[in-house]
């Protein structure tokens, strides 16, 4: 019993990285100042979604994580396969434009955070995207996901300023079990963005890639299953304590709109210098991470439905496709940020509408794919999961179409 129980641990460590990491980016920039606005705005009511959001990302990552192990292959790869490259096609150009604009919000997340301290954005920007090239093309896999999880430990700066602004802990337990519901359009609004920054497309190709290139099989599938819902809740955690951080920095002082995760962290100054540098530290690390990630996901996923060379552990000339591609997305998403005048908000605004378009249609493949015996064998889902999943999916369809037609609307008045 001892030696399997020490077994297990052994391999969960091994499997660790592909789950966390994904959970961890997904509080990049703007999940960030979604989860600032939601606690600035609505104080503690808002807590009681991250419940549910937690269940919805857990099942869609742990079908992911169990394909990638099975299959041995990426879900673009497989969509390819199973559907079609007119399909892999449509979902591909959909999923450029809308992780292009998320590189671009992220590196201006990482111009907007140094910036408090004085630092020009046209020295961070261009110094963060030569380190983020840098790492990925002359690096591992191993030592990329080394320096992924060191910058996920770093959000631990999140729960240490939450706990600095001494928020009310009682009033925070109460709202993450009392679900708040009301019809005012700011509130819906709040809602809809939650769950939409917590659940993405990008997370789905990106994790399943990462499982197949780390070499994870069906033997470890229960530690990689047990590290993606680990990664899920710490996930959740960290975006407990920047709702409650908010939530008790601004809130509870004067409930207000903030402009962006910057204004969130000038908000906390007055809970003393290290509150507001950790809530700092925290979004440059997010945003860094991100801007690395996602132009990396974008890689992968493009490569392997397209049927070109992908992975961090080839090199140039053996995956040129997937290292240019990666350096396009880096160059585009940190050049616009230093052009005067860019519209970022209405780019931001128009990846949300096609995100909201995209996520139902790559959900609906995946469970589609997780059921197929010839693929899955006896690893596809059960009846309960398929219950748990189409449902989820419902919910989520339903979620998205009212992010679309919330970030039209506001499109459209921008």
């Amino acid at each position: 019993m001892l030696r399997r129980l020490r077994h297990h641990i052994a391999v969960f460590f091994a499997v660790i990285g592909p789950g966390f990491i994904t959970a961890m980016v997904d509080n990049d920039a703007g999940g960030i100042f979604t989860y600032s606005q939601a606690g600035a705005k609505y104080g503690y009511l808002p807590l009681w979604t991250l419940a549910p959001i937690t269940l919805l990302l857990v099942v869609t990552q742990e079908m992911c994580a169990r394909m990638g192990a099975v299959t041995g292959k990426g879900l673009s790869d497989l969509i390819r396969e199973e559907f079609g490259l007119r399909t892999t096609f449509f979902i591909m150009a959909l999923l450029v434009m809308t992780n292009l604009t998320n590189v671009m919000a992220n590196f201006a997340g990482v111009a907007s955070s140094l910036e408090l301290f004085g630092i020009s954005r046209y020295l961070t920007v261009p110094a963060a995207a030569a380190g983020v090239w840098l790492l990925v093309v002359r690096g591992t896999y191993a030592r990329v996901e080394k320096v992924f999880l060191i910058a996920s430990s770093v959000y631990i700066c999140y729960i240490i300023s939450g706990v600095m602004v001494k928020p009310d802990w009682t009033q925070a337990a109460i709202y993450s079990v009392r679900p708040v519901l009301m019809l005012e359009p700011g509130y819906l609004t709040m809602l809809v963005g939650m769950v939409g920054t917590s659940v993405a497309p990008w997370m789905q190709f990106y994790l399943q890639a990462a499982v197949v290139e780390k070499g994870i099989s069906a033997k470890e599938y229960a530690e990689s299953r047990l590290e993606v819902i680990v990664g899920c809740i710490a996930m959740t955690v960290i975006a407990f304590f920047i709702i409650v951080a908010c939530a008790g920095a601004i809130h509870d002082v004067a409930p207000r709109d903030i402009q962006d995760a910057t204004d969130a962290a000038l908000g906390l100054r007055p809970f003393g210098q290290y509150a507001f540098l950790l809530f700092a530290i925290g979004l440059f690390n997010a945003s860094l991470f991100a801007a690395c990630i996602l132009p990396l996901s974008t890689a992968y996923t493009v490569c392997e439905g397209l049927g070109f060379e992908s992975g961090v552990n080839k090199g140039f000339r053996e995956a040129p496709v997937f290292y240019w591609l990666f350096t396009l997305l880096i160059v585009i998403g940190g050049g616009v940020i230093l052009l005067p005048g860019f519209p970022l908000v209405k780019m931001i605004l128009l990846s949300q509408v096609i995100n909201g378009a995209l996520l139902p249609l790559v959900l609906i493949y995946m469970i589609l794919l997780v059921n197929k015996d010839r693929l899955m064998k006896r690893w596809k889902n059960t009846r309960f999961y398929n219950v748990v999943g189409w449902t989820s999916v419902v919910i989520l369809t339903g979620l998205t179409v009212a992010l679309v037609i919330l970030s039209l609307r506001d499109l459209m008045a921008a």
